[in-house]
């Protein structure tokens, strides 16, 4: 059974767009490999932190909505993990009731 989830990525400001680039459709091949289903990907870009995270005062935002199996998430966020230029992010399962009501 797929679920509606949502991943915010922060992403070093010193990154090249190529490589953001790279990275996000990195993560987005794992979800396609994995079962999942992109739905949109919004490129917040450069933002300033309410507070320094690893002595990283803005950060560039990216956001995935995806659908996909449970162990999918697992296996995402294990990537995020070790992707060198990620330095901090959340996933979140988006509630089932929300999405009936926009519907």
């Amino acid at each position: 059974m797929l679920r509606k989830y949502e991943a915010l990525v922060l992403l070093s400001p010193e990154l090249a767009s190529d490589s953001r680039k790279e990275i996000v459709e990195g993560l987005i091949a794992i979800i396609d490999r994995e079962g999942g289903k992109m739905d949109e990907v919004d490129d917040w870009g450069s933002r300033q932190l309410a507070y320094p995270v690893q002595n990283q005062t803005r950060g560039y935002y990216v956001r995935l909505v995806f659908d996909a199996p449970g162990q999918l998430v697992a296996e995402l966020e294990r990537n995020i993990r070790i992707t060198e230029g990620i330095f901090k992010f959340v996933t979140v399962k988006l509630d089932d009731a929300v999405q009936a009501q926009e519907a």
